[in-house]
Parts: C-alpha cells; sequence; structure tokens
C-alpha cells in the first residue's frame, strides 16, 4: 500500500502509515506500549520515557511516541531491557503518588496494573499542597508527574497560555497564582489531558474519562454558541453527572467553560414541572413570584391557552396574534412553531431571536450573494494566509472556533482584530485596529479606497462573477484613509497596511459578530465586508470567504426553518406567489401574503393594543430586547399570552399560562450550526415531574386550533422538512444517526455536502454577487454633555444570552456571580471611584446599578456591560431604534453617564 513502512516489531513484520509513530503503529497492530505523556491529539513530548523501546543497532532505549518506523527497522517493545526500563518509570512515578490519587481510572494505576507493578520501593517525596482555589477545577500537583499533557492542552490547543513550567518542573498558573486567581478561563482542556488526576473536576461525580458503575454514556452537542461542539453526556440515574468532548467536525474534542460544566442547569430546584395559571387579579409584572400561580393539569393548560387564542382570532382576526420561537429548540420545533403560525393564527408574525443578532447580515447577505448563510466553514482558517476578525469577540462568546484561529496564528496566519474594545485575541493580532464605535463604514470604505485607488482589486473576478462595481467604486474614492482617520481613529498608513496585506494574499477570511450587525447601520456595515471579498475575489475558495458568527447553537437552523416573518423554509419569500403557491400545497392551508412583524415591532404593537395574544417558545424578550421598560410593557398589555419554558423566567412572569417544557438535554433533534453543519443532538435524560417535550406542547395547541396534526415525532417532521427544504433533501434521519453530521446544501444521499459554496456562481437571479454602496452615518444617539459615555452590551465567557440556563448552573454562576460595569481606568481615576464600587449607569431609557470594573481594553469614554443579570438588566438602557433593512436594534452603540452610589 502506498506511503506504508515495512518494519519488525517483537519479531513479526508490520506496517506503519505515512507520518505514523512506533507507538501509534503499535497499537494500531495490537501490541500495548505504556505510554504517560503521550495522548491522542497532543503533540508527542516524549518526556515520561513510559513508552521507551528498543531498537537494533541503537545504543539507548528511544521513546516510541515521537520516534518514526523506518523501513526494515528491528524494533523491540517487549524485550527484557525495554520492559524493565519502562517498569522502573512507572515504579517511580508511583512512589510519589498521594493515597488519595491512587484511582481506577488513572492512566498511571491501569499502566502499573498491566505492568503487573506491586508497591513501590522508594519513599515518596514532599509535594504541593492542593488549591481548591477554582470553582469548577480542583488542583492536587502532589499527583503531577510532569508529562506537560496540561501545558499543552493549554498552550497548544486552547492557546490559553495559564499553565507554565517552573522551578524543576513544576506545573503554575501564570506567576505562580492559585488557579482560581489565575487567567484560566475553565476550558477544562488540562482536566481532559490529565492522565493522573492532579486535575480533577472540583466535585466529581465521575473521571473525566467517563465510564463508572451504572453510567450511560449519550452522544450529542452543546446547548449554548452557534460553533456546535459534539460531546457525551454521561448520565447516571436520570441525573448529567459529567461531559467529555466527542470528535465532532467542529470542536475534534474540544470544549469551553460553558461546554464542559454548565450542564446541570436541567436540574436546578427552579425547573418548572407542573402547567400554570395565572391566578385572578393577578397584575402582570416582572417582580410576580411563584404564588401569582397555580398549577394546573395539562388537559386545563393546553385548553386555556388555545381558548384565549381563538377568542383573539375570532374577535380581533389573525393579525392581533404572534409568536416567537427560539434558537435554543430544535430545527424541528422551529419548523412547526412557525407552521402552527402561519397555518393556525393565519399570520406572518412570527420572529425570534435571530431579528436581535444577525437579522441585517442576512437582509445584506441575501441582497449581495443571494443566500444568508456562511461561505465557508470556521475550520478554513487552517487554509487560509489572512483572518479577518471584525467587531467579533469569539474568545468570550465562541471560545472553541477562537482556538482554531490561534491555532492558524500559531502556524503562521495573520491574524487582523477590527474592534472598539481591546479583546483577548488582539494579542494574538499582527495588526490590531482598536477604531471609534460606530465608525465601522468609515473604516471598511477606506480599506477600499485603497484597494482600489492602488490596483489590488481582482479585475477578472469582478468582470466574471459580480455586477454593481462602478456605483461601489465611485462612492469609495472620496472615503482616503487620510479623510476617514479622524473618524475611525486609525491611521491612515495602518489603513493602508491592513488593506493591502487583506488584498494581496492568497487566501483570506473575514468573521464578524455582533459588533457589526447591532447598529441601525448595520447592513451597510455587512455590505462593506462583502465588498471586500468580491473586489478581490476573495470568495468561493477554501480558506477565504464570509463569515458572520451566529450566536446561539441553532439561530442558523430555526432561520433555515422558516421562524422569520418574511421568510418561508429556505428562504423563500412568502409575498413570492410561486414560493407560497408551493407551501400552500404541502401544508394544505392558504397563507399570508403579507410579511409579518419582527421582534421589536411586534411588541411596539403589543404596546399600541394591536398585538392582542402571543405564544413564546424558549425565549425570553423580557430581558433580551431593547428597551426592556416597554417590552416589559408590551408582554404584560397582552391580553392573552403563553409561555412555554424551562424556567418562571422574566417573559414567563408576564404570562397568563406558562406549560413547562423540555431542556436540550431532554429531546432529541437536528440542530444546525454556525458552519451550515446539521448535527443530531440526543436526549440524554426525560424531563422533571410533568414537564413535556417542546414538539408535543406545540401540537396539542395546534391541534385544539384545528389543525389535525400526528407527528410520531422529531423525525417525522424532518422528514416534512426535507420536502420543503431542498438544500437538506439529501440530509436523512438515518444517515444523520449514522454520520452525526452533515454540511448543507445537500442536494440528495450521494451528496457530502458543501463546505465551501459560491465556488463557481452565487444564488442570485443573475449568477453574480452584488456590489452596493454604502456611506458613513452616525449612530441614532450620540454622546453629549448630558450623557457623555458610549455604551456598549454584549455576552460574558461564562453566562449566555439572558442567563435563563448558565446563571443556573452552579460552576458558571460562581465564576461570574454578579453585574458589573467596566470601564477603562482613566475614566475610573477623573471621577475619583475606585474598582468594585457600585456606581449608577443611565441612559435615556432607565438606569441600573452594578459594580465598576476595570477594563483597560476599552477606549476612554466608553463602557461595556453584559446583558445576563435580570438584577441589573443591560437592556433597560438600550436604544430600540432600528435598522431599516434588517429591522434589528441598536444593541452596540447609545449614549449614556455614571453615577456614584456612596
Amino acid at each position: 500500500m502506498r506511503g506504508m513502512i515495512r518494519f519488525n516489531l517483537d519479531g513479526r513484520e508490520v506496517e506503519a502509515r505515512e507520518g505514523e509513530s512506533i507507538l501509534q503503529a503499535a497499537a494500531r497492530h495490537g501490541v500495548d506500549i505504556p505510554h504517560l505523556c503521550y495522548k491522542d491529539g497532543l503533540r508527542a513530548d516524549g518526556n515520561c520515557r513510559a513508552c521507551v523501546v528498543e531498537i537494533a543497532g541503537e545504543r539507548t532505549l528511544a521513546p516510541s511516541c515521537c520516534r518514526a518506523p523506518k523501513a526494515g527497522m528491528q524494533v523491540q517493545a517487549q524485550s527484557a531491557r525495554a520492559v524493565a526500563a519502562q517498569k522502573m518509570v512507572l515504579e517511580l512515578l508511583a512512589a510519589d503518588m498521594p493515597a488519595e490519587a491512587v484511582r481506577a481510572d488513572s492512566e498511571l494505576d491501569v499502566w502499573a496494573r498491566k505492568m503487573n507493578l506491586g508497591a513501590p520501593r522508594f519513599p515518596r517525596r514532599a509535594q504541593p499542597e492542593a488549591d481548591a482555589s477554582h470553582p469548577a477545577i480542583a488542583v492536587n500537583l502532589a499527583a503531577c508527574i510532569q508529562c506537560t499533557r496540561c501545558l499543552r492542552a493549554c498552550r497548544e490547543i486552547q492557546v490559553n497560555d495559564v499553565i507554565g513550567y517552573a522551578e524543576r518542573g513544576a506545573i503554575v498558573f501564570d506567576f505562580n497564582d492559585p488557579m482560581g486567581r489565575s487567567s484560566c478561563v475553565g476550558c477544562g482542556e488540562c482536566v481532559a489531558a490529565c492522565p493522573t488526576g492532579a486535575l480533577l473536576p472540583l466535585t466529581p461525580t465521575l473521571s473525566p474519562a467517563g465510564g463508572g458503575e451504572g453510567v450511560k454514556c449519550v452522544a450529542s452537542l452543546c446547548p449554548y454558541c452557534g460553533v456546535g461542539c459534539q460531546l457525551t453526556y454521561r448520565v447516571r440515574d436520570n441525573h448529567i453527572v459529567g461531559v467529555d468532548g466527542r470528535d465532532g467536525p467542529a470542536n475534534h474534542g474540544r470544549l469551553c467553560v460553558k461546554g464542559r460544566y454548565g450542564y446541570d442547569y436541567p436540574h436546578h430546584p427552579q425547573r418548572l414541572t407542573r402547567p400554570l395559571i395565572r391566578k385572578p387579579g393577578s397584575a402582570k409584572s416582572v417582580d410576580n413570584t411563584l404564588a401569582d400561580f397555580r398549577a394546573a393539569s395539562w388537559e386545563e393548560a393546553l385548553d386555556f391557552a388555545a381558548d384565549g387564542l381563538k377568542r383573539i382570532l375570532a374577535r380581533d382576526g389573525k393579525q392581533a396574534l404572534a409568536g416567537f420561537g427560539s434558537a435554543k429548540g430544535s430545527n424541528e420545533e422551529a419548523y412547526l412553531f412557525q407552521k402552527l403560525v402561519r397555518t393556525g393564527f393565519g399570520t406572518n408574525n412570527v420572529d425570534h431571536c435571530t431579528r436581535l443578532c444577525h437579522a441585517s447580515s442576512v437582509a445584506a447577505l441575501l441582497e449581495g450573494l443571494g443566500s444568508g448563510a456562511v461561505s465557508n466553514p470556521v475550520a478554513d482558517v487552517a487554509h487560509a494566509d489572512v483572518i479577518v476578525v471584525i467587531g467579533a469577540n469569539p474568545t468570550v462568546n465562541h471560545p472553541v472556533a477562537a482556538t482554531w484561529m490561534k491555532n492558524a496564528v500559531e502556524r503562521g496566519a495573520t491574524l487582523i482584530v477590527m474592534d472598539p474594545r481591546e479583546t483577548e485575541l488582539a494579542r494574538h493580532a499582527t495588526h490590531a485596529l482598536q477604531f471609534r464605535p460606530d465608525s465601522d463604514v468609515a473604516l471598511l470604505n477606506a480599506i477600499a479606497n485603497v484597494i482600489v485607488t492602488e490596483g489590488l482589486t481582482n479585475e477578472a473576478f469582478i468582470a466574471e462573477r459580480t455586477e454593481g462595481y462602478e456605483a461601489f467604486r465611485a462612492n469609495v474614492l472620496a472615503a482616503t484613509p487620510e479623510a476617514m482617520a479622524p473618524v475611525c481613529g486609525i491611521d491612515a498608513e495602518t489603513i493602508r497596511t491592513v488593506a493591502r496585506t487583506y488584498a494581496k494574499s492568497r487566501a483570506a477570511m473575514i468573521f464578524w459578530g455582533m459588533g457589526v450587525s447591532q447598529h441601525t447601520h448595520g447592513t451597510d456595515n455587512v455590505r462593506c465586508l462583502i465588498a471586500l471579498a468580491l473586489m478581490t475575489g476573495q470568495i468561493g475558495r477554501p480558506g477565504t470567504g464570509l463569515h458572520p458568527l451566529r450566536g446561539q447553537n441553532n439561530v442558523q437552523g430555526a432561520s433555515d426553518a422558516g421562524l422569520i416573518p418574511m421568510m418561508l423554509p429556505d428562504y423563500g419569500r412568502v409575498a413570492d406567489d410561486a414560493v407560497r403557491a408551493r407551501f400552500e400545497a404541502l401544508w394544505g392551508a392558504p397563507l399570508d401574503p403579507h410579511p409579518g412583524l419582527t421582534v421589536v415591532e411586534i411588541l411596539d404593537a403589543a404596546n399600541r393594543g394591536e398585538i392582542k395574544g402571543m405564544v413564546i417558545l424558549g425565549e425570553n424578550p423580557a430581558m433580551s430586547d431593547p428597551d426592556l421598560a416597554h417590552a416589559r410593557a408590551g408582554l404584560a398589555a397582552l391580553e392573552h399570552l403563553v409561555v412555554q419554558d424551562l424556567f418562571l423566567t422574566e417573559t414567563a412572569l408576564l404570562a397568563d399560562v406558562v406549560l413547562p417544557a423540555s431542556s436540550f438535554a431532554e429531546k432529541t433533534g437536528t440542530f444546525t450550526n454556525t458552519d451550515r453543519t446539521v448535527q443530531i443532538g440526543r436526549a440524554a435524560i426525560s424531563p422533571p415531574g410533568e414537564a413535556r417535550q417542546d414538539l408535543w406542547i406545540v401540537q396539542e395547541i395546534a391541534r385544539r386550533l384545528g389543525l389535525d396534526w400526528s407527528y410520531a415525532g422529531p423525525q417525522a417532521v424532518f422528514e416534512e422538512m426535507r420536502r420543503a427544504m431542498p438544500s437538506i433533501a439529501g440530509i436523512s434521519w438515518e444517515r444523520l444517526q449514522r454520520e452525526d453530521a452533515v454540511t448543507y446544501p445537500c442536494r440528495d444521499e450521494s451528496d457530502a455536502g458543501q463546505p465551501v459554496i459560491f465556488t463557481e456562481r452565487f444564488p442570485t437571479a443573475s449568477g453574480r454577487g452584488r456590489f452596493v454602496p454604502a456611506q458613513f452615518r452616525p449612530a441614532a444617539e450620540l454622546p453629549d454633555a448630558d450623557f457623555p459615555f458610549v455604551l456598549i452590551t454584549g455576552r460574558v465567557l461564562e453566562h449566555w444570552h439572558t442567563g435563563a440556563m448558565t446563571r443556573r448552573s452552579e460552576v458558571l454562576d460562581a465564576l461570574e456571580p454578579a453585574a458589573h460595569i467596566d470601564v477603562n481606568p482613566d475614566d475610573l481615576a477623573v471621577l475619583g471611584w475606585a474598582a468594585g464600587e457600585f456606581v449608577t449607569l443611565e441612559t435615556r431609557r432607565g438606569k441600573v446599578r452594578a459594580r465598576a470594573r476595570a477594563d483597560a481594553g476599552l477606549a476612554r469614554g466608553t463602557l461595556f456591560m453584559p446583558f445576563c443579570y435580570a438584577e441589573a438588566a443591560a437592556n433597560l438602557l438600550t436604544n430600540p431604534v432600528l435598522d431599516p433593512f434588517g429591522k434589528i436594534p441598536e444593541f452596540k452603540y447609545c449614549a449614556a453617564r455614571l453615577a456614584a452610589q456612596r
């Protein structure tokens, strides 16, 4: 076989694959060689010497983990000399092990038993004290064997650079800090790598390696961000007791702190286990409690929910109803929910949190490229020479995706980070442009100007595959770096350098996040990014393209499934007669030809009394929407609000009826990640008490509205989706069960899926990508003498979105338990305040109180606040003004002021 190397191992002829070590080849041929510092996925280090073998003609024994076989080589792994050395290494290491470190799953103990070692003959040396300062990870360096697996995992896989060596090989965190006070991000990669238990979960119910009596392992997915990491739940007695990373296409075993330790929220004591109906006379308020509701049977609650909807429908008509679905639910739930609203309510007033995340990105991508999906997967950074990250903080919001970016930089790629905040990723960047908030278009037009005026455009690509270039070119000619530098705060020469770097590269990718999209000019921002890719031909090839990093775990899939007011599944416009006719035939019901209202528009209409009834599945607009006082007033004004959720969220507190639903770990279904990869999540546990599956709840409401639905489960729904959505026609349920993940477009079962799209044409009417000029215009609300600061809102690493799940996870809430307002240290000094003091943050819409936190990564005059804390809800402050195209609110910019609380 081509690429195979024949050598002799313990007296028999064997073959090694090209690139294999002796250890790897031996394992494949069933020969066990002890090893401790070696682990699949980590660079071989050869420092423990437990894997030494004897090679004919060589004086010294060789570490088999980092030695490649050669043709004709004679290797003895089980010679007396090799075995004696292997056993001696294991015995010396075992001699230092404390009694509590002797574990059935310790790799050292496993090998000691396999090698028939007795009690060590050597005295135990003095060892460091244990460190329990971290909420998730217990450090017991008495069990450390200096194998460096944790160091390589931290520095080379996750590239967090927390773990190092000091003195004579001792493991340290940062500058010999306790782990809990170090810069550790809690990803647990070191725990997964440790062979001896020197690093363990702080309260380990099971080892990080899995297994254990009475334990079942269930292959599933992470429920948090759009990266879509595959994982394995470890379950005992219907409780999740641990999580391991799986070798999925997006993560290859890696996880972040949320994926590894945020698994316990389904077991939180606040889980809803019975349907609830609001008590008569109880005024609706987010200050309500469980005492404002009474328990009901499912029959009563479902009848009550449906009767209220039917009453409004009969009296006020279909446009008086609306629904919010969830990007946390499965594709099947999203599809069925939008079908319920469209065929049961008779309206297109259905939306979900994509409206608050990447609606402007989708608007621009559909306009310019004919598709709202990413062009290339995150993993394509391995093929890129240049990586641009703008308006995104992936180390916080998409941590595993960030590791691939950092790995690419380590291999020599050039990273360009552009953001108003100096993020952690900036320290890995060749060029870090901390531009002024709100000036995206000015900066991007200036970059385009350089590419045009210096002749760096790809003229052949422009001529063959684009349209509208001349108007775009004319628009950017005035946006010289010298003219835009005072606007964006980046000097002209840096702009020129970045433009040249991007345009001249063999392959360049652009990633962006909500720092780009959550503006009144969010669509214009993305139009500029599209133009950069089109004018340089940096799209349609591996290592190139445009990738808006999707926020929620299924925001891509929910949008694909039609959970948006102007699009049917697979992005057919509701106003298109041919598209609508196809779905009317499939669903057997007439469809409204008019686009519905978006998230913010629906709550505006509720405040005006036009929307009177809603069903909200798994969304929390009473925390996630802008100008929360207005949003909450709209929800409270509804005549009839039905909420299905896991907890009595801020939104559920405003409901008339609350239906207890299923968590991610309790359901089976498909989910589509930011890479367009459809994956299957499997139920690991059963819902508690009387909580029910979301699909069942939606169908029960549908039946009470007169819809004759009888889907047996998610598989039946998915099969209908395949008929409705050509993009996934080739992805069968059986194929997903077999392969776990398939990337769309996938037209038939012989199609492997298309990770890179737009290779030959764009799915537009002309087949060409379209340039759309954009001119700089400021935010809707600028700082002034009364409100001199700029407020930016966003997420923190440990919490997700409105915190409904993560703040009910013991480890995650312990890591980041309290609201905070990030302020530049110089601004704090001028104001005469110290970090840690309580301050009041106020805008024209409201005010909140929280502790100040010094953040040198913020420019002076800029504030940052996470929006996950109900006790200091940042969205009480944000501006609800909308981008005119994507209808997305301006979460990333409003005028604010600070006041001390003394």
